[in-house]
């Protein structure tokens, strides 16, 4: 099997690439009717598709490998367990989830770089659902403790109440950008036109 295009997604951090790669190359190995099982590299595979958020394909995945695979290795599991956590949202479950295991190298810079994104969607989730939040609600938001969750928050411009320890939310500007139909400058375009003539 040529892991090649995988082994290069993996070396460039190009994780929102995998899920992609791994599903051809699954697809591909699988139309050629060659066994594959028990080199296939499950726990990246189904990373790939965590990292997405795309939970239904994770989860077909996880119903596709065999028993024996999931009993020999343990980190096609622990993967599993962040999938779980996030399905039930579990915001608090999915950081000790990845706390909890001890990832192998091969692996290790994935489950980082998911860990900064997930925390930095929850960030988002808090900016656009709240104006005032607790530190302790925040530390379990974010799977930190209260102290670095504060000093996390402060540094996207959120200001503590110490008194209360309540937190308010720096809410981000949004920037929208108008689209012109092109049907409708045209329309617009014809009737200057009409009204000049």
């Amino acid at each position: 099997m040529d892991f090649s295009q995988l082994t290069d997604a993996m070396a460039s951090r190009s994780y929102d690439k995998v899920a992609d790669i791994c599903d051809q190359l699954m697809l591909q190995i699988a139309s050629q009717g060659v066994a594959f099982q028990d080199e296939w590299p499950y726990a990246v595979h189904l990373l790939g598709h965590i990292y997405l958020n795309d939970l239904n394909s994770a989860r077909f995945l996880w119903k596709s490998v065999p028993v024996s695979i999931k009993e020999s290795h343990p980190e096609i599991c622990a993967v599993w367990k962040i999938g779980q956590q996030l399905w039930i949202r579990n915001y608090a479950g999915v950081y000790d989830s990845i706390r909890s295991f001890n990832w192998s190298a091969e692996i290790q810079d994935f489950i980082a770089s998911f860990t900064e994104k997930y925390t930095r969607r929850m960030l988002e989730l808090l900016m656009s659902a709240y104006s005032t939040i607790s530190i302790q609600d925040t530390a379990l938001f974010l799977g930190m403790n209260e102290n670095d969750a504060t000093n996390y928050v402060m540094q996207q411009g959120w200001n503590v109440d110490a008194a209360s320890q309540m937190l308010t939310v720096k809410k981000q500007v949004s920037v929208t950008e108008q689209k012109i139909d092109p049907s409708k400058l045209q329309r617009l375009t014809e009737y200057v036109f009409h009204l000049e003539h």
